[in-house]
């Protein structure tokens, strides 16, 4: 079968998958820029140090909305798997596998911020203690990349099985395709050339706007008569 037959299980499971996605996206960002963001630095161990122990719980409701971000990530690529089977079963299958994998990997890294913080909280040598902690800091950052090399290629693989559907506008396709190489040249930056990293960040603008949209139009769908 090369296209989806809209049925009201379809349309259930597209709105359940949209609704999961918007807490993606909310507790995701959230959770970066909100929460931790604003309590680290990477050029500064001790003022790093300080915010989080003037701010504990604010760390660690950062550490529970990536929980919730990465539960919820699970819970859709099931749905999404379930959404475009009939599209292409080999694509969509591979698609949830490596959604999958990058919901591991970000899940598993959040013991490195888990870590970071238990360093922080109950150390005696108080310098060595910020400078580790800040290496852990920095180790999420760059756990949190590879899994979105896995989210990338994931990416790619719904932009064709969106374009082959024949029920969603191609450009929502292109949209995610699109995401897909930002973030595998972001990581590839954040492991390969640091230094560009910055200048490349506005480009995530790209995947905020193209998840956003096809997030929003799941939620939007409807059985087709």
């Amino acid at each position: 079968m090369s296209h989806l037959s809209w049925s009201d299980d379809l349309a259930r499971e597209s709105r359940l998958a949209g609704m999961l996605y918007l807490v993606i996206i909310i507790m995701g960002l959230g959770a970066e820029f909100g929460l931790r963001g604003p309590l680290v630095d990477l050029t500064d161990a001790t003022g790093t140090a300080e915010s989080i122990l003037a701010a504990p719980g604010q760390f660690r409701l950062a550490i529970a909305a990536d929980l919730v971000m990465a539960l919820s990530d699970a819970g859709l690529a099931i749905l999404l798997y379930l959404i475009f089977r009939n599209v292409a079963y080999g694509l969509a299958l591979s698609a949830m596998v490596f959604r999958l994998i990058q919901t591991v990997l970000i899940a598993a890294n959040l013991m490195a911020l888990q870590t970071a913080l238990m360093l922080l909280s109950s150390a005696s040598d108080v310098s060595d203690a910020q400078a580790l902690a800040l290496v852990f800091l920095n180790l999420h950052g760059h756990g949190y990349d590879l899994g979105l090399v896995f989210f990338g290629v994931n990416n790619l693989m719904m932009g064709a099985l969106i374009w082959r559907s024949k029920i969603f506008a191609k450009a929502f396709g292109a949209g995610l395709a699109l995401a897909g190489f930002v973030y595998l040249i972001g990581s590839g930056l954040r492991f390969f050339a640091l230094y560009l990293s910055a200048a490349f960040a506005p480009a995530y603008g790209v995947t905020v706007l193209a998840e956003t949209a096809f997030c929003l139009r799941l939620l939007c769908q409807s059985p087709r008569r």
